[in-house]
């Protein structure tokens, strides 16, 4: 079994040149109208768009739609158009939630990607509206996904809105506001983030798994590694927002602190919270050793995300 303490070399960004060129074609062709579903539509409030492209415009690090493609990787050659469709669907919904959350009533922030974040570039009003107008569009860009069968259609669904919903996204970001300033342990810390943001990120694994007809028993293992890889993501954060700076992390740094949240940092120490994302990183290895050499993207993606800077 790999571990993290393997000499694997260490994994660069560019790694990812593939799919994220092949992302970065489907979001604009989003962007251009060019796809079935468009925010362009003639009854779509003319002033209401600059801040939707505003919104999926700005550039993160698509860790999500990256996740899509290789998961389907994994289970089968070649990449039908549906994945397309299903990484845009989880991009948008994963911008939809960092405009809600930066929001004054919930984490109050002004940086996001780098930018100003949307309420602040627009207004509180207008964010609000974009973002809900995002999540509901990225349900319609999995209907309209062409090659898939309908039972494919309807589990990518519901995968993707358990992930979203009060069992995972949006019930994660409620317990994280409602500790806010109290004491978690471990597991509780645990269960909140496998919510907030593991769920998303399984659902992208998820949902390139479906999407190219994987078997129970592969969507089983790729679920396994993403359970240990959004924890890891979580605790690499916690780790930046200490020992990075603003410009570094395109948003601000220091919050967690300022804020008294109970992150990995603070309950394990920084020495400790690196030793947890190396345990996990080894368990998200572990969990694709059934798949053999087909899964060395997905590890790859797992080792990068543990090695990252930002």
């Amino acid at each position: 079994m790999a571990t993290a303490s393997d000499d694997s070399p260490p994994v660069h960004p560019m790694t990812f040149d593939r799919e994220l060129q092949r992302f970065d074609t489907a979001m604009q062709q989003l962007m251009a109208g060019e796809l079935l579903v468009s925010y362009r539509d003639s009854a779509v409030p003319r002033t209401l768009v600059p801040a939707i492209d505003y919104a999926i415009a700005g550039e993160g690090k698509r860790i999500r739609p990256i996740l899509v493609y290789r998961a389907a990787a994994v289970i089968a050659d070649g990449a039908p158009p549906a994945l397309d469709y299903a990484a845009l669907a989880l991009e948008l919904v994963h911008t939809y939630s960092l405009i809600h959350d930066d929001l004054p009533a919930m984490d109050d922030d002004d940086l996001r990607r780098g930018r100003p974040t949307l309420h602040r570039a627009f207004n509180e009003a207008t964010a609000i509206l974009v973002g809900d107008g995002l999540q509901v569009q990225a349900f319609s860009m999995i209907t309209q996904a062409p090659g898939l069968t309908s039972e494919q259609r309807v589990e990518m669904i519901a995968r993707l809105s358990e992930a979203s919903g009060f069992s995972g996204m949006v019930g994660g970001q409620y317990r994280d506001m409602e500790a806010t300033g109290t004491d978690l342990d471990l597991d509780e810390l645990q269960a909140m983030h496998a919510m907030k943001t593991g769920a998303l990120i399984r659902a992208a694994v998820a949902l390139g798994g479906i999407a190219a007809g994987g078997t129970s028993q592969q969507l089983q293992s790729l679920d396994a590694y993403a359970q240990h890889i959004g924890l890891a993501f979580q605790v690499i954060d916690d780790i930046l927002d200490v020992e990075s700076d603003s410009a570094t992390l395109g948003k601000t740094g220091g919050k967690d602190e300022a804020a008294h949240k109970a992150t990995y940092v603070s309950l394990l120490g920084l020495d400790g919270a690196r030793a947890e994302a190396g345990r996990l990183l080894d368990a998200a290895l572990a969990a694709m050793d059934a798949l053999g050499s087909r899964a060395d993207p997905l590890r790859e993606v797992a080792r990068f995300i543990v090695a990252r800077k930002h």
